[in-house]
């Protein structure tokens, strides 16, 4: 009887272990860069600019060619990771507080509330709900008044930038002791203090930096060696924004040396994005080097010029192929095959209910969810060619407002002033320069129609006519109505 009940116990502990083991937790590390373009970086195509520590995680892990922003603004895809939702479903349409033009043709939509709505369940809340440790450090631009903030959502710990710029940064909460340093270096000095601190339990770290936005500002030494460069054919090259692309890259590799320090390695997924395409140059039309750095090029055109994004068309601030699509890179040992390049449609909506997946962790019942798991995509190299993807920025930046909708290889873009169409082949013009409406008509009505759907489904609102419009002064930019 004790020989039998000994090797039932044995059994059932032998089961308990395995099934710990089969759904152990992996630690999530997400680094959302600032206004970085999809090809700034060299492991997708970049000559200029210099990331190693990228170049290793992308050859040690995946590589996605068609990752989409779910806005070319901040505020709105931070507001779509966080909830797993399209900005025009969450009400966040533009960056906080949001752009103005009184005298302009149409009237846009505001934000319908200037912060990230507290009754969403966020990503951190369902993950600490699950037993993960949740931290936040860097950009946030979700709302910065209490019950606004990280520690509100779902975050056990975390310090938002509030201010200073790179070189005198400020946090909320204040971060004791201040020990100073380049914003990069602070942050990451915090998130590599919260890996250990939760190292043996899993985390869900979000390293939000602020590099590479305006105002540009960077180590003069690093500056100096891109000076030394050979500027390349169809980019600016401009040594500044070269060398915060580096101080991104210099965080990632102590990122990566923290998990191999703490063998955290083999069982942490890391994802590495950002948030809206590359800028080119500021909307206002003024420098955009802050004034340590404005020396380099005080004499120079390139005082106003940060970035290039092509071969694709325009820059952040438009929902063509510059302002939406994104360097993506995940690596996570012995799971994703190494030097992997994924070709699959994916939008930031999609990070949610991935990171579910991952943890094991059930989708909210009482929130839609916009996204669908990229598991397949991460894990197999399988992926979905032709679902449709979807964007509404219905206000001015570079451009006028503006929807989207992506579908396999067809693209169409909808004037939201003048109702005018346009439709591109992606996979034979990248940069958008023929419209093909003429030529596939069917085509034209089909994607038209799925974003007409689609912006109903997600109660997207559009410019109404301006009663107060001047064609002579509507390019004036003005204070937006709900900024303090």
């Amino acid at each position: 009887m004790r020989i039998f009940l000994s090797f039932s116990l044995l059994f059932i502990f032998g089961i308990s272990i395995q099934s710990c083991q089969k759904v152990d937790k992996p630690n999530i590390i997400f680094i959302l860069a600032d206004d970085l373009g999809w090809a700034d970086l060299p492991c997708y195509g970049n000559t200029f600019n210099e990331a190693p520590n990228l170049d290793q995680l992308a050859a040690e892990g995946i590589r996605f060619s068609n990752a989409y922003a779910a806005c070319p603004v901040c505020s709105p895809t931070r507001a779509s990771i966080q909830s797993g939702q399209y900005p025009a479903r969450v009400g966040v349409i533009d960056f906080i507080s949001g752009h103005w033009r009184p005298y302009e043709e149409v009237v846009v939509p505001k934000n319908r509330t200037q912060y990230l709505p507290t009754e969403i369940i966020t990503i951190a809340e369902k993950l600490k709900n699950a037993g993960y440790s949740t931290g936040y450090f860097g950009k946030w631009h979700l709302g910065y008044d209490e019950g606004q903030m990280p520690a509100d959502q779902g975050y056990d710990k975390s310090h938002v930038y509030s201010g200073g710029g790179y070189y005198n940064p400020k946090f909320k909460p204040p971060l004791e002791p201040d020990i100073g340093g380049r914003l990069s270096k602070v942050l990451t000095d915090q998130s590599l203090e919260f890996i250990e601190e939760n190292k043996d339990s899993p985390f869900f770290l979000f390293l939000a930096h602020y590099d590479v936005h305006v105002q540009l500002d960077a180590d003069k030494d690093l500056i100096e060696k891109y000076l030394q460069k050979d500027k390349k054919d169809n980019y600016p090259s401009n040594a500044v924004y070269a060398a915060m692309i580096e101080h991104l890259d210099q965080s990632v590799g102590r990122i990566i040396q923290k998990l191999k320090e703490t063998e955290l390695d083999v069982n942490t997924l890391i994802v590495f994005y950002s948030d809206n395409g590359g800028l080119i140059s500021r909307f206002d039309k003024i420098p955009l080097l802050a004034q340590n750095s404005l020396g380099f090029y005080a004499n120079s055109p390139m005082k106003y010029i940060a970035s290039s994004n092509a071969p694709l068309r325009a820059e952040k601030g438009t929902v063509y192929e510059g302002g939406i699509r994104e360097p993506l890179i995940v690596r996570w040992p012995g799971k994703i095959k190494q030097g992997t390049i994924c070709d699959g449609l994916v939008t930031s909506v999609d990070f949610y209910p991935t990171f579910l997946e991952l943890a094991g962790v059930n989708r909210p019942n009482t929130q839609v969810l916009d996204g669908r798991s990229i598991v397949p995509e991460i894990l197999n190299k399988k992926y979905e060619d032709d679902r449709p993807i979807y964007w509404h920025y219905p206000v001015y930046h570079h451009g006028v407002p503006m929807g989207a909708i992506r579908k396999g290889k067809w693209k169409l873009i909808e004037n939201l002033v003048n109702g005018e169409l346009n439709l591109y082949n992606l996979n034979e013009d990248i940069g958008e320069t023929v419209d093909l409406k003429s030529d596939y008509p069917d085509k034209m009505k089909e994607l038209h129609t799925l974003l007409s759907n689609w912006q109903n489904e997600v109660g997207a609102e559009f410019p109404v006519p301006n009663p107060d419009f001047q064609p002579d002064r509507r390019k004036e930019w003005g204070k937006h109505p709900d900024r303090k």
